[in-house]
């Protein structure tokens, strides 16, 4: 793709090229035992705005990757993030009934085959990464892994389970989504730039501190969506935090500091990826637009 293409048009080429590499390398629905196939294909396609494939890819051309190469690292994420998604949804934790605008799969599904179907989609996020031709496959797993364990998303969840109906301060409330929402895109922008050319221990330490900024950043956004958003824009319930008295951004700081908290991490995130030159231009750009979604 020409370096110069439109930012919208270079998401929609990505988010359509991981469609398609998911869709391939997913087992068909009618293959055996298929109403699980079935549930993991409904969980994973067809939706979704793929932040973190797209951010894999952004990282990969600031590494000079061959996207062919980052397809299997964005196929990965995506369904490890499809994995947490159905879970999370379960009536076990956040028992929501509507995502990505359908019913959620355990609605579709049913709770039991819901919970295979997540339980198949992590296995098969590590099956996707161990395709890619990485020279550190088994770094490449152990990042992943971490991501998704007690020290990443599990442990965020965890950390909300116990929290429930109960006040978290500002300092807990970051390191919970951190974990929880930070883990996996921190390893997207890492698995995406470690498919290309080794990159330097400056040019490691300002990815790092870019994922991690707009981590935080599409958490707050989410924080502030939930309050302004409907059913409708979002493609999920809206509203649900106050309900269930969640510990959110909005609480803790009010809408318009949790908005100045989105163009302070926007900014922290945008200098990071100045620092690493001209091949960063989509990491920019993908700043701004997880700062400025409205879904």
């Amino acid at each position: 793709m020409h370096p110069d293409v439109a930012f919208p048009v270079w998401c929609s080429e990505r988010a359509r090229r991981v469609e398609n590499v998911i869709d391939r390398l997913l087992p068909p629905a009618a293959e055996s035992p298929a109403r699980l196939h079935e549930a993991m294909r409904y969980a994973v396609l067809g939706g979704g705005k793929r932040v973190r494939a797209l951010l894999a890819y952004a990282a990969g051309e600031v590494a000079n990757a061959d996207p062919a190469v980052v397809d299997h690292v964005a196929a990965s994420v995506e369904c490890l993030h499809a994995y947490s998604l159905v879970h999370d949804d379960l009536p076990c934790m956040d028992d929501d009934a509507l995502r990505r605008g359908k019913p959620a799969c355990h609605v579709a599904f049913g709770e039991a085959m819901a919970l295979l179907a997540g339980d198949a989609l992590q296995s098969f996020a590590f099956e996707a990464l161990a395709a890619a031709p990485l020279i550190e496959g088994a770094r490449a797993a152990g990042l992943l892994a971490e991501a998704a364990g007690s020290r990443g998303m599990a442990g965020g969840q965890a950390i909300d389970l116990a929290a429930f109906d109960a006040a978290l301060d500002l300092p807990e409330l970051e390191r919970m989504h951190r974990l929880k929402t930070g883990a996996l895109i921190r390893a997207a922008v890492r698995l995406g730039a470690d498919c290309g050319r080794l990159v330097d221990a400056d040019g490691n330490d300002a990815l790092l501190r870019y994922a991690s900024a707009i981590g935080l950043a599409f958490q707050v956004v989410d924080d502030v969506l939930d309050v302004e958003g409907t059913a409708q824009s979002l493609g999920k319930t809206a509203g649900k935090d106050a309900v269930q008295r969640k510990s959110t951004y909005v609480t803790l700081l009010g809408l318009t500091a949790a908005r100045e908290r989105i163009a302070a991490l926007r900014a922290e995130a945008r200098a990071a990826a100045a620092a690493l030159g001209s091949r960063a231009r989509r990491l920019e750009e993908m700043a701004d637009w997880i700062a400025a979604r409205t879904h």
